[in-house]
């Protein structure tokens, strides 16, 4: 693993294309929320596809605490909607056949040269694609199970979420002036509102 990355630094933000065909970046599929990021070997490997297994059933969890997960390998475009489709994942995989994050992070699996796989690292990454915690995953039991996803999470979001506690001091009176820039969604209501209308404008009123 390259030596820059660690707990506190900021992950790079790739860009590649995803299941859909689409070119997204890290940083646009996170947005403002805490992210798992898993790098998998791919539809091969039967510990990926158990890993991927358990976090499906934990995803309408990581769905409503307002959390994002993406899943990069090293798998062509068929082979990952395979994997996505074989797990029921409901969240992004990138694929990555050209290899530019296994060689960016010098992460490359050499003790399989057949399929040429990146190590199966699992990362937690608060919000700035700021890494979190680090899971090296080439054995099974040293990937997160989803009761360490909880308390990783639960560390990230206490830290970006300005109103974990409601009842700090401050918050009530940041509600009750209208202002409210510190409580989810963390704008305005007026520019929350705005927001809203515009994602339910018709055409014809866009």
């Amino acid at each position: 693993m390259r030596p820059d990355v660690v707990p506190g630094a900021k992950f790079p933000d790739y860009e590649l294309t995803d299941h859909t065909r689409t070119r997204r970046t890290l940083s646009e599929l996170q947005g403002n929320d805490p992210m798992i990021l898993i790098l998998s070997r791919g539809h091969y490997c039967p510990k990926d596809h158990q890993q991927h297994l358990e976090l499906a059933r934990f995803y309408p969890k990581i769905a409503v605490a307002y959390t994002k997960i993406v899943t990069i390998s090293t798998d062509n475009l068929l082979e990952t909607n395979a994997l996505r489709d074989a797990v029921g994942a409901q969240w992004t995989f990138l694929s990555d056949s050209g290899r530019k994050v296994q060689k960016d992070l010098d992460i490359q699996e050499y003790t399989d040269p057949y399929h040429n796989p990146m190590i199966p690292y699992t990362f937690v990454l608060a919000p700035g694609l700021t890494t979190h915690k680090i899971y090296n995953g080439y054995w099974f039991w040293g990937r997160p199970s989803t009761e360490d996803l909880w308390q990783d999470l639960r560390e990230v979001t206490r830290a970006c979420r300005p109103d974990w506690d409601l009842a700090a001091p401050g918050l009530r009176e940041n509600y009750d002036s209208g202002d409210q820039t510190q409580h989810w969604p963390y704008v305005t209501r007026e520019a929350h509102a705005a927001h809203i209308a515009s994602l339910t404008q018709t055409p014809d009123e866009g």
